[in-house]
């Protein structure tokens, strides 16, 4: 039985805007118009991260790619990305084994960390030029209640044979300066220029056969074993599979009720003197609601980002980024003194999160064919690798158990019945 998709146009202004500072010696990848209908065993719509991704693994496995995109590739929500790669998600192990019991929690952060480190070996096998460098992360306590939290917390890691350790107030603010009560430090974290690691492997895909279209996709016709994208043109694609990596795009599914789109600011500062940076320029995030989160940049800058909240209407958005920026500046002042605050690039964006703070990967319902890429949360990048690998697997036929989850109409609660655990609002800003 036939089955159609329209999918919404949403232009990168509506996604994000302002001034983020990445790509600055990237060079974009060949983008060309779409002139002639195509036929691929692939068609990924979407030329953001996510789509990189899963362009560079399908090809990779010997699939057949038209990787297409309105606008020009990654500019929209990768754009927008602080690209903290962390393996540690919204949702604490704690609060996983409270949704999901022990075991299926503790594999969901094991598989997390194990993107983290297949995405540095990607990275090191092309030899892709995008400022990536193996981070620790230190997740901070605000109060004595946080700390006892977190010591909690740090027991159930260990137990699940999850890395790191717990950092008293002593230690902490003698080794690492931090006037906070407690932390967790654990190794195993990341970070990137979205950018440059978004245009290195599309044109990794590309040197395999793929192509780059630059097209508006209206709508997706399922019949007869066959999948065509039909765009505002004459022209269309057929394919076996299609994989929706449009990012906070959202396409007309009826999107799951454990999703919600929400808004984040961010900002980077001027570049910082070597000495006044914390130690090991690790990767920060405090345990508050709204939270805060930083790292450091390859020319000593300092990325601060947060101040979530449930505005979705792009202008309304935009009108709040001098007062959002002006309170992340303060926390930053608050939480590292010898900052020096002094604003270089602020912007903000829309992005979507979960009530459990995992993604939305793998088959979309009573759509034979179709797939979903959508590494939504503070895990953006990290869980856009894990499609990838989950995506790939599936179109060669192998199925685990523990794929389902992450699916769109996985069991999991929906926001208005899970209030009482506010969730630590992470994004792609991350």
């Amino acid at each position: 039985m036939p089955a159609d998709l329209e999918l919404n146009e949403t232009s990168h202004d509506a996604l994000v805007s302002g001034c983020p500072l990445w790509g600055k010696s990237g060079i974009l990848p060949a983008y060309q118009p779409l002139r002639q209908s195509f036929k691929g065993d692939i068609a990924i719509i979407g030329g953001g991260i996510t789509g990189a991704l899963v362009a560079e693994h399908l090809t990779a496995r010997g699939f057949s790619v038209i990787v297409i995109d309105r606008e020009q590739p990654g500019l929209g929500s990768t754009a927008a990305s602080t690209a903290m790669l962390q393996w540690e998600i919204d949702r604490t192990l704690g609060e996983l084994e409270n949704l999901y019991g022990f075991e299926r929690a503790a594999g969901i952060y094991r598989r997390s960390g194990a993107c983290v480190a297949g995405l540095a070996k990607l990275v090191a096998a092309h030899g892709i030029a995008c400022d990536f460098r193996p981070r620790n992360s230190l997740y901070l306590a605000v109060n004595h209640e946080g700390a006892r939290e977190l010591m909690e917390e740090r027991q159930l890691r260990r137990r699940a044979g999850l890395p790191g350790h717990y950092l008293e107030h002593p230690d902490l603010l003698t080794q690492y300066e931090f006037d906070r009560d407690a932390a967790i430090l654990s190794p195993g974290s990341a970070e990137a220029d979205p950018l440059l690691l978004t245009w290195a492997l599309l044109q990794v895909a590309i040197s395999r056969g793929a192509h780059l279209i630059h097209a508006s996709v209206t709508a997706l016709h399922s019949e007869g074993g066959r999948l065509t994208v039909m765009t505002d043109g004459p022209q269309v694609i057929e394919a076996r599979h299609v994989v929706l990596a449009t990012g906070y795009s959202m396409p007309g599914l009826d999107m799951p009720k454990l999703h919600r789109t929400r808004s984040s600011w961010a900002l980077a500062t001027v570049p910082q003197k070597p000495e006044d940076l914390w130690r090991d320029s690790m990767l920060l995030w405090e345990d508050s609601h709204p939270y805060l989160y930083l790292r450091t940049t390859a020319d000593n800058r300092i990325i601060a980002g947060g101040e979530d909240d449930d505005t979705v209407e792009p202008q309304l958005r935009d009108s709040k980024l001098p007062s959002k920026i002006m309170t992340i500046r303060e926390k930053l002042k608050r939480l590292w003194p010898k900052a020096d605050t002094r604003v270089d690039h602020a912007w903000c964006g829309a992005f979507g999160e979960t009530s459990d703070g995992l993604p939305l990967i793998g088959p979309v319902p009573g759509m034979n064919g179709v797939y979903a890429a959508y590494g939504y949360g503070g895990n953006g990048i990290t869980f856009s690798y894990l499609a990838a690998q989950m995506i790939g697997a599936m179109l060669a036929g192998m199925y685990r158990d523990w794929f389902d989850d992450f699916a769109l109409d996985r069991d999991a609660p929906v926001f208005r019945d899970f209030r009482e655990v506010p969730l630590q609002s992470g994004d792609e800003l991350r």
